[in-house]
């Protein structure tokens, strides 16, 4: 069946639907990365948008165990590719690519000039755009939203170490708020020994009066107020939407706890901190950002999934890293305090694994 994808601007390019067949709206985006579907389309950082993925062959590897997803679902509202692979051959893969975005009720189209598309975008700026399958739809613009809500969990979430306790950080115990972040950043922590409880967006850790109707599993209440640190997650949206999460910073800066932002997390951070956020033309979402470390002439590349972007630095801060490409600031780290984010997924998944010594920096401040 043929579909269309419409932007705000009018202009309307036809394509093969090989996904649901609905209509549906959103912010259009382009992803330039080679790899890493599952885990592209499964990142809660893409709530509210609709995905280009500019490699021009995908499906060809299927889709893996729900155990190698970031999320429990797929979070993008529509996918746009060239060549779309139904023959699927990986010794992981448990469906197609097909199949899961049927069953997820997520409209895709196979449009073969992705290149053109991700140009116009380049050129004019992310825009509003739609999925028009059987059924005409309203435009939607996701950053009028708050979407961090939408995809936070509704529940304090306790997970053990995966191996016994290291000497480096035995007994050492991490609040992750979740604010829709990728599984991998959960992992990160765990293989490092690390306890990590994860809570809501709007989950106040210095006044948690009402455990009751928080905790999802069994855990001793009491760690909840015993954390050495705090990790703030990725996620969707306009940061300044996540007011809470911002006060709840505040508190965490004013305690001097140790504190690492990811993505979202760090325009939460600068934004908590008293710094400022703003929306990139076209966002960074690829696999391949090189970001230069300050001070020094040491290049990281980078997996990114973001829209906004900081750019007043808070006072006492300075930048840790910065986008070789675009000049924009990509780090931030106090000049005396425990406290530092990044802009880019030190966590990779998909990407390169060139951050990963991130999380070994943030815990030897615990």
């Amino acid at each position: 069946m043929i579909g269309k994808l419409v932007f705000k601007d009018g202009s309307i390019f036809e394509g093969e639907s090989f996904g649901a067949l609905l209509s549906r709206a959103g912010e259009v985006v382009f992803n330039t990365g080679m790899v890493g579907y599952p885990e592209s389309l499964t990142d809660a950082s893409y709530v509210g948008q609709i995905l280009i993925l500019t490699y021009p062959l995908i499906g060809n590897y299927g889709v893996p165990d729900k155990k190698y997803w970031e999320s429990d679902s797929i979070k993008i509202s529509g996918l746009i590719v060239s060549n779309y692979i139904n023959t699927p051959s990986h010794f992981q893969s448990r469906q197609t690519l097909s199949s899961w975005l049927k069953k997820s009720k997520v409209p895709a189209l196979e449009i073969k000039d992705t290149r053109f598309l991700t140009q116009k975008i380049r050129e004019k700026g992310v825009m509003l755009g739609k999925i028009v399958i059987n059924k005409n739809i309203s435009f939607y613009d996701p950053n009028k939203d708050n979407l961090v809500a939408l995809v936070s969990t509704k529940k304090i979430i306790y997970e053990p170490p995966l191996a016994s306790p290291s000497l480096t950080w035995q007994g050492k115990t991490v609040i992750l708020v979740d604010c829709g972040t990728k599984r991998n950043i959960i992992r990160s922590l765990l293989k490092r020994h690390i306890k990590v409880i994860t809570v809501p967006w709007d989950f106040d850790p210095f006044e948690n009066t009402h455990l009751g109707r928080w905790r999802s599993n069994d855990f001793d209440s009491s760690e909840v107020n015993k954390f050495d640190g705090i990790v703030i997650s990725n996620g969707p949206g306009d940061p300044k939407m996540a007011k809470t999460t911002i006060a709840t910073v505040k508190k965490a800066l004013a305690k001097n706890i140790p504190t690492l932002g990811i993505c979202l997390g760090h325009q939460l951070l600068a934004l908590a901190a008293g710094g400022d956020t703003y929306k990139l033309k076209f966002g960074h979402r690829s696999q391949n950002q090189p970001c230069i470390q300050e001070g020094t002439n040491r290049c990281f590349i980078t997996t990114q999934n973001h829209g906004f972007a900081v750019g007043k630095i808070p006072r006492g801060f300075k930048p840790w890293f910065t986008n070789a490409n675009d000049g924009s600031n990509e780090g931030l780290i106090h000049e005396k305090l425990p406290f530092m984010s990044v802009q880019f997924h030190p966590e990779s998944t998909p990407g390169p694994y060139d951050t990963e010594w991130i999380f070994d920096y943030f815990l030897k401040k615990l």
